[in-house]
């Protein structure tokens, strides 16, 4: 009994440091690397300087053209990312700020988001990395009910999310392979009309009247001296609920109703996503209205 009991223990041991060797050499990989995704981009760089940062969700990154800001002079970079909520958009800021990015303006696309507080699993894991390296990423999931497992639990956060930050991410950031992700200063442009969905129901969509991660943004931008435009933008004309847009604005005045400005079905991709021509024509009505000199 004694032995088997010895056994058990030197197997639960070696389990627990080969799970130790693994959870920080997988770690090591994505300390530097910064060419896979706009996350690790951000996390590996610092003390850049932009004049325009777009954030948001897939109606940030393909709705806004930085090409077009800089031909204006403005340096810009769309880091929208597609499936995000503003648990990850409050969070890529909040990583900006401890990365010491000089940022004159943050346009904020923050719409449709506004009706949950939720993170997005498929997108807040690829934080988790740097969970043990930077301060302001462990405080932001101290709130969520699962920070023990992912930060005391040595290589769970790597086998949780597997298919995200698991061993096929680890080796391609291991030989540095880069993806299209940061790509057209991060916009990802989407052509033509394709076989999207043109039809979209949200009369069950409601805004919170207090999204805490929305309310974060603008603490965080009025602390360091940082423009805030936040924007809805355009859906397509066969959308149901469209006074959702109403409720958001009455929600928070301070918020750009942008949702008319394109609809004719010919601009969009899918219903909630222009193409790179309403894209365009989009982003030329904000350069117009907030960066016209």
């Amino acid at each position: 009994m004694k032995q088997f009991l010895i056994f058990i223990c030197k197997i639960v041991l070696g389990t627990v440091l080969v799970a130790v060797l693994l959870d920080g050499l997988y770690t090591v990989i994505f300390l530097q690397c910064k060419n896979r995704g706009k996350i690790d981009n951000i996390y590996n760089s610092e003390g850049e300087k932009y004049d325009v940062i777009i954030l948001g969700s897939s109606r940030a990154n393909n709705h806004f053209v930085p090409k077009m800001f800089e031909e204006k002079g403005l340096k810009a970079f769309n880091y929208g990312m597609s499936g995000s909520h503003l648990f990850e958009t409050s969070l890529m800021l909040k990583l900006m700020i401890e990365r010491k990015y000089q940022i004159k303006n943050v346009i904020l696309e923050a719409d449709l988001n506004l009706a949950g507080k939720k993170r997005s699993e498929g997108i807040s894991c690829a934080f988790l990395p740097y969970i043990h390296n930077s301060e302001v990423v462990k405080s932001h999931f101290k709130t969520q009910k699962d920070f023990n497992e992912l930060y005391y639990i040595p290589f769970y956060r790597y086998i949780k999310y597997e298919n995200k930050i698991g061993f096929r991410e680890m080796f391609f950031n291991a030989v540095h392979k880069r993806t299209a992700n940061l790509d057209n200063d991060g916009y990802y442009p989407l052509i033509g009309v394709e076989n999207g969905n043109m039809k979209n129901n949200i009369v069950n969509l409601n805004p919170l009247p207090h999204n805490r991660y929305y309310e974060e943004i603008k603490s965080i931008c009025k602390a360091n001296h940082i423009n805030l435009i936040t924007v809805m933008t355009p859906m397509c004309e066969n959308v149901t609920g469209m006074d959702y847009f109403d409720k958001v604005k009455k929600a928070y005045p301070e918020i750009h109703n942008y949702e008319n400005v394109v609809v004719d079905n010919k601009y969009f991709s899918s219903c909630g996503h222009m193409n790179d021509t309403g894209a365009k024509m989009f982003t030329a009505r904000i350069l117009k209205d907030f960066f016209n000199k």
